[in-house]
C-alpha cells in the first residue's frame, strides 16, 4: 500500500490557532512590560534580561502536563537608532554597559513559541517621547512610514495575492515619506518549529537578490511574520564590531570536534529548539561564546548578526504575526503604535494605497450575516413563486 501523505499542521485546526494566539498574548504583554523599562538611563543589557526572564515566567505555568516545549521565541533585543537588528549584549560584553538616552529610537523585538508554534512582534518607540512631547522631523518619518507599510503589507496578504506586490507598496509608501526600506530585509512564512518557511517576502531588493529570489502567491491557513524596517539612510546594512548573540539551531549535520562546541550544541537542542536563541540564555557563558564559535563555523547554527546603517541614519521597525484565515486576517501581536506622539508633516498619497490601507484586516460581521439571511430567504421566496404558479 502507498504511504499516507501526512496532513499539514495549519491554523485550520482550532488547536494550532490556540496554541499561537496564547503565545501572542503573551508576548503582546511581555512587549507592554518592556515598553516601560526603555527610559533615559536604562541599561539595554538590564532590558533584554527582562525580557527574556518575563517569557520564562509566563510560560513556565502553561501546558504543563506531557512533553510539550515552550518559551522563547525570539530573545528580547533593543537596537537603538543606526543598529537595525538583533543587539542583545551579554553581560561580559563592552557594550554591556550601553544606556538609553531620550531621543534615542529604539526597536524591541521579542517572541513567544507554544508547542513549536511562534508568535513573534516588534516596536519602535522614541525614549521620552509623548503626546505631550511629540516626535518630528525624520525621526517621525521613518516611524510613520514603517507602521503605514506594515498597515498596507497586512492588508495585501491575502490568498491569491503574490509577495512582490507588497515589495513594491512598501517601496512606495518608503518614497513618500522620503525614505528607504532596509535592503534584503525578509519576512518568512511560520510552521511548526520552522521560522524561516519557504514563502518570503523581500524589501528593498537588489539585481542581485532578484535573481535567486522565488516568486510566490499566499494561501489560506498560512501564518507569516511580516517584518517591516525602514531608514533614514541609504537602506544598507553593514556589520561594525559588536558581538553577534542570537543563533538559531540549522537542518546541518556535523561531527563537532571541540567538546565546549559539543555541549553548547547540545544544551541548545534541549533549551532552544528550532527557535532563536541567545548565548545569555545557556549556562556557562564562558563555555558557550567559545563552542558557537566552531557550531556557526559548521552552520549548524545560523548566526542573527548584529546589523547597522550609516551612522547618521535612524532605522524603524514594526512586525507582527498574521494569521491568513478564510474571513480575513488577524494581526495576533500587536506591534503597536502611538499615533499622538508621532506627528510626521509627510503623508501617503498614492491612490492604490490609500485604497489598500482603507481595507478592512476582517470581512464584517454584518456582511456575513446578510449573507446568511438571503440564503434563508431564498428557499422562501422560491415556496412563494410555487404557490403563486398554482
Amino acid at each position: 500500500m502507498p504511504a499516507e501523505k501526512e496532513t499539514p499542521i495549519t491554523i485550520a485546526d482550532p488547536a494550532v490557532t490556540g496554541k499561537y494566539k496564547e503565545a501572542a498574548e503573551i508576548a503582546n504583554n511581555v512587549l507592554a512590560q518592556v515598553i516601560k523599562l526603555c527610559v533615559d538611563g536604562a541599561k539595554i543589557l538590564d532590558i533584554c534580561t527582562a525580557g527574556d526572564k518575563a517569557i520564562l515566567e509566563a510560560t513556565k505555568g502553561i501546558y504543563t502536563k506531557g512533553n510539550i516545549s515552550k518559551g522563547i521565541g525570539f530573545p528580547t533585543s533593543v537596537s537603538v537608532n543606526n543598529c537595525v537588528a538583533h543587539f542583545s549584549p551579554l553581560p561580559t560584553d563592552p557594550e554591556a554597559a550601553d544606556t538609553l538616552k531620550n531621543g534615542d529610537v529604539a526597536k524591541i523585538q521579542l517572541g513567544v513559541q507554544i508547542d513549536g508554534f511562534g508568535s513573534i512582534v516588534a516596536h519602535t518607540l522614541v525614549v521620552g517621547a509623548s503626546a505631550a512631547n511629540p516626535v518630528t522631523g525624520v525621526k517621525a518619518d521613518v516611524i510613520q512610514a514603517a507602521h503605514t507599510a506594515l498597515q498596507a503589507a497586512v492588508r495585501m496578504l491575502r490568498p491569491g495575492n503574490k509577495n512582490m506586490d507588497i515589495t513594491k507598496a512598501v517601496d512606495k509608501i518608503a518614497s513618500a515619506y522620503n525614505v528607504k526600506p532596509v535592503e534584503g530585509m525578509l519576512s518568512h512564512q511560520q510552521l511548526k518549529n520552522k521560522t524561516d518557511g519557504k514563502k518570503q517576502i523581500i524589501l528593498n531588493p537588489s539585481e542581485s537578490h532578484l535573481r535567486d529570489f522565488e516568486r510566490c502567491e499566499f494561501a489560506e491557513n498560512e501564518v507569516y511574520v511580516l517584518d517591516v524596517l525602514i531608514s533614514s539612510g541609504e537602506g544598507k546594512v553593514r556589520q561594525l564590531n559588536a558581538r553577534t548573540t542570537i543563533y538559531k539551531k540549522t537542518e546541518t549535520r556535523y561531527s563537532l570536534k571541540m567538546n565546549a562546541s559539543r555541549q553548547t550544541f547540545s544544551e541548545i537542542q534541549k533549551s532552544a529548539g528550532s527557535f532563536p536563541f541567545s548565548l545569555r540564555s545557556l549556562s556557562d557563558e564562558r563555555k558557550a561564546r567559545m563552542g558557537i564559535v566552531e557550531c556557526a563555523k559548521h552552520q549548524v547554527v545560523l548566526p542573527y548578526d548584529v546589523v547597522y546603517e550609516r551612522e547618521d541614519a535612524v532605522v524603524a521597525q514594526f512586525l507582527t504575526t498574521v494569521l491568513v484565515t478564510k474571513n480575513g486576517n488577524a494581526m495576533i501581536t500587536d506591534p503597536r503604535f502611538d499615533a499622538a506622539a508621532i506627528k510626521s508633516e509627510k503623508k501617503v498619497t498614492d491612490e492604490e494605497i490609500l485604497k489598500i490601507l482603507e481595507l478592512p484586516l476582517k470581512e464584517a460581521a454584518t456582511k456575513k450575516k446578510a449573507k446568511k439571511t438571503a440564503t434563508a430567504e431564498e428557499p422562501k421566496k422560491d415556496a412563494a413563486a410555487d404557490k403563486t404558479k398554482q
